[in-house]
């Protein structure tokens, strides 16, 4: 989807006035099957890690190291499959942070969705994340991601250098990154649903992660490249 556009490189998509809405399938059957597989194993790992804190006891101790361990390869099978999807589809440039329209963004969350201003930004087929957005998952990939799976791992081999010298202090400094990480990843997750309320209706952004249509602004030639190229990606304008 990244060359949908190549023919129309020269336009700036964010200043241009020649542009018609249409309802585009901006978001693919596997990056749906991606987020809510993560979602359910992401509340699977947060239910059975707090059960192996003694926060919650929903289960038994050994059945919730079990499901959290299962849980947890999944989770780093799906990420690193999911990885590799990104650089190989070119997905990955979606996710580049970027300055322009930042701190209007920032504006709009701290006071415009109190006073009712418009949305700063609006996605289009080279951008679908805002400068924001875009720094949060760029931070959750490069940062929590990354922390909870060496964290992760290391506490699975603790028995292949529990005897190293240190090895204790070791496996504390482990867990308290682990468990850090995994509280990020909650925080991140917590903000990330009450985003997906702030849409045009409260399910409006689930139902766009459903479906994978969105209405997002087009350039002439890019709904000409699209209803010739790849019609499949855009919804009759009368349904």
């Amino acid at each position: 989807m990244t060359d949908i556009t190549s023919s129309a490189k020269a336009e700036d998509l964010t200043i241009k006035p020649n542009v018609h809405k249409r309802a585009v399938k901006i978001y693919s059957r596997y990056e749906r099957f991606w987020h809510w597989s993560q979602a359910v194993l992401i509340f699977i790992l947060a239910i059975s890690g707090f059960n192996l804190h003694g926060t919650l006891n929903f289960v038994p101790f050994p059945l919730a190291v079990m499901v959290h361990t299962y849980a947890a390869i999944a989770l780093l099978i799906l990420w690193l499959f999911t990885t590799f999807w990104n650089f190989t589809t070119g997905q990955w440039r979606h996710y580049l942070p970027q300055n322009k329209g930042l701190f209007a963004v920032i504006k709009f969350y701290a006071i415009g969705i109190i006073t009712g201003a418009p949305h700063p930004y609006s996605k289009t087929l080279n951008r679908k994340q805002n400068a924001l957005q875009s720094l949060a998952y760029l931070t959750f990939m490069v940062i929590i991601g990354p922390a909870l799976w060496l964290s992760g791992i290391a506490y699975l081999l603790y028995g292949l250098w529990s005897e190293i010298a240190n090895g204790q202090q070791i496996f504390t400094l482990v867990a308290f990154v682990h468990t850090a990480a995994a509280f990020a990843m909650i925080t991140f997750v917590v903000i990330h649903v009450y985003m997906t309320t702030t849409g045009k209706t409260v399910f409006h952004y689930i139902h766009t992660m459903i479906t994978g249509y969105e209405r997002i602004e087009l350039t002439p030639a890019e709904e000409a490249y699209l209803e010739e190229q790849q019609p499949e990606m855009l919804k009759n304008p009368d349904e």
